[in-house]
């Protein structure tokens, strides 16, 4: 298939699952866009150029994995790299309801846009980047759901433990 996707969301911080998500779009999709959230309302625990280099990091033997920012409405960034395909992960029941609501809002605003959702290998589909950020903030060892260079972020931002 040689069309464009692009994986949208915060990233905050990125998530073995999201590095998972990834690599299987990357297997689908002759180009893949990780775009990474630019909203200034939210309260995020690494500005987005950290969360950017995060993943730049992660994505170094994807040759056809890129990174990007974007803010505003996602359908505009879609149009704007004119992509039609939108990745998003489903990890459990519980995000189907959002998940739906999310994609018909977002066909609604733009016709063509198809939502694609994969589902992560099963040892990630209980992680969310929230859980990690709440257990990094109390110390514990996060070194088993992120990679090892958002792990060293994690430390020096809450400080933690390695081992």
């Amino acid at each position: 298939m040689s069309q464009l996707a692009i994986y949208p969301g915060s990233f905050d911080p990125l998530t073995k699952g999201h590095l998972d998500i990834i690599r299987r779009a990357g297997r689908i999709f002759e180009a893949v866009i990780v775009a990474v959230s630019n909203n200034p309302a939210k309260k995020h625990a690494f500005s987005v150029d950290e969360r950017i280099r995060m993943i730049e990091d992660a994505i170094r033997s994807l040759p056809n994995v890129d990174v990007d920012t974007f803010s505003g409405l996602l359908v505009d960034y879609l149009k704007s790299k004119k992509a039609r395909i939108m990745i998003r992960g489903m990890r459990v029941v519980s995000d189907m309801d959002y998940e739906f609501q999310l994609a018909s809002f977002n066909r609604h605003l733009y016709k063509e846009v198809e939502t694609v959702f994969l589902m992560p290998d099963d040892q990630y589909t209980y992680l969310a980047a929230s859980m990690v950020k709440e257990v990094a903030r109390l110390g514990a060892n996060v070194d088993a759901f992120v990679t090892p260079h958002v792990s060293s972020k994690l430390r020096q931002k809450f400080g933690g433990r390695k081992k």
